[in-house]
């Protein structure tokens, strides 16, 4: 089985190594004897299925989750059962690499044209015409 991260992009099983691990938090009894937390491990600087440009982003946006070797670690304890939290961990390190795939757009930087400045420049004399008529004046 693999997981489709977006068009183009997917992961193979061998990529994810998913171990479990006691979790804190609910569970009941359960919580002390029964792993359910999952701990997933892959490893971004050794996939094929990345280009640079993602693998170095992905790197970037995992921040303290990835290790000196490139690989990414996440942890998933919310629910009680091992497969929600091993679907939870899937989910959360494919939105990390759809992020990190995202090309943000090129924005030019413009400058306001002549008319609009004109306006601008109307309106802040107009302004200050109707503050200049709400003086008091003593001389009258």
């Amino acid at each position: 089985m693999s997981v489709e991260v977006m068009p183009g992009l997917i992961l193979k099983d061998e990529d994810l190594r998913v171990t479990y691990i006691l979790a804190s938090g609910p569970g009941g009894q359960n919580v002390n004897k029964v792993a359910t937390a999952a701990q997933l491990r892959f490893d971004a600087a050794g996939s094929p299925a990345l280009s640079e440009r993602v693998r170095t982003r992905l790197l970037e946006i995992a921040g303290s989750r990835a290790t000196r070797d490139g690989e990414i670690v996440l942890t998933g304890r919310r629910f009680r059962t091992q497969l929600r939290n091993r679907e939870d961990v899937i989910e959360r390190l494919a939105a990390m690499i759809r992020e990190a795939a995202h090309r943000q757009a090129f924005r030019v930087p413009t400058r306001p044209g002549k008319a609009a400045r004109q306006k601008r420049m109307d309106g802040k004399s107009h302004r200050a015409g109707i503050k200049r008529n709400r003086k008091v004046r003593l001389d009258d």
